[in-house]
């Protein structure tokens, strides 16, 4: 049956046709996807987090879906329709990564690399796991923000686990950049100015601080993340970094749970 998705009464009977298909899609015919998408409907259609929490944990308890564990473990983080529990969201997160799911990696890998305390024996441990992550986010999946996040690890230093490297720092910031990640190629720009990781090369910076700009100024990159910040709560934070569009400095993610720094132009 075709609806008319502009007739309320459609569309109406539509989302509830659609909640029986799925409700016998993941309690009878105990599909893991199928009930994944549930959890979706209560969380986007019924506004219903705590029905769509529940749905995520079991579906990644009892199947190990995937996407479904990255889900609960975004959910844990910040406490939406259950509660807050850090220690337990890196659990899921990292279940859902070692199950191959991108986001999962990459918020595992974001909070692995954070000040939270998550339940690893030591503070080492926790660092470089959360890096192991954050490479699988980026070479594997080509998370052009897996990339970003990794060459701010490396363009800083993170305590004294991670020395800064800036020739690293630079070959994911290219990559970061090629992937459409402005903040990247505004870093770039940087490199080459001052010969840091790079060549000092005055047109290649003015050629990446172009395309920084581009990107800036894209629609489409507008409307990626702000589904990415609806989808994905719990590395909002992480994501807002609008107010540096106009910068002339160094910036990157210092991971800790809520800020960005950057280095004063010399």
């Amino acid at each position: 049956m075709a609806y008319n998705l502009k007739n309320e009464e459609e569309v109406n009977e539509y989302l509830k046709n659609l909640h029986i298909e799925y409700q016998f899609g993941c309690y009878s015919e105990k599909n893991p996807e199928v009930c994944h998408l549930l959890g979706n409907f209560y969380e986007a259609i019924k506004l219903d987090t705590d029905k769509a929490a529940s749905l995520y944990k079991t579906t990644c308890d009892q199947y190990n879906y995937a996407r479904s564990c990255a889900k609960f473990g975004d959910f844990k983080v910040i406490g939406k329709g259950c509660e807050k529990d850090i220690s337990t969201a890196y659990k899921y997160l990292s279940k859902s990564c070692e199950l191959n799911d991108e986001y999962g990696c990459l918020h595992a890998g974001v909070l692995g690399t954070s000040k939270s305390d998550i339940g690893e024996k030591d503070r080492a441990t926790q660092i470089h796991t959360g890096v192991k992550y954050l490479k699988k986010a980026c070479d594997v999946y080509n998370l052009d923000k897996a990339c970003f996040y990794l060459s701010g690890i490396y363009l800083g230093g993170l305590e004294n686990f991670i020395e800064k490297n800036y020739k690293e720092a630079y070959k994911l910031s290219l990559k970061s950049c090629e992937l459409g990640n402005p903040y990247a190629c505004a870093n770039l720009s940087q490199m080459h100015s001052r010969g840091e990781g790079a060549q000092k090369n005055p047109e290649l910076a003015a050629t990446f601080k172009k395309r920084a700009t581009e990107l800036f100024k894209t629609p489409s990159l507008r409307l990626t993340h702000q589904r990415y910040d609806g989808y994905h709560h719990a590395i909002l934070l992480f994501l807002d970094f609008s107010h540096l569009a106009g910068s002339r400095r160094l910036c990157y993610a210092r991971l800790s749970w809520h800020s960005v720094q950057c280095a004063v132009d010399r």
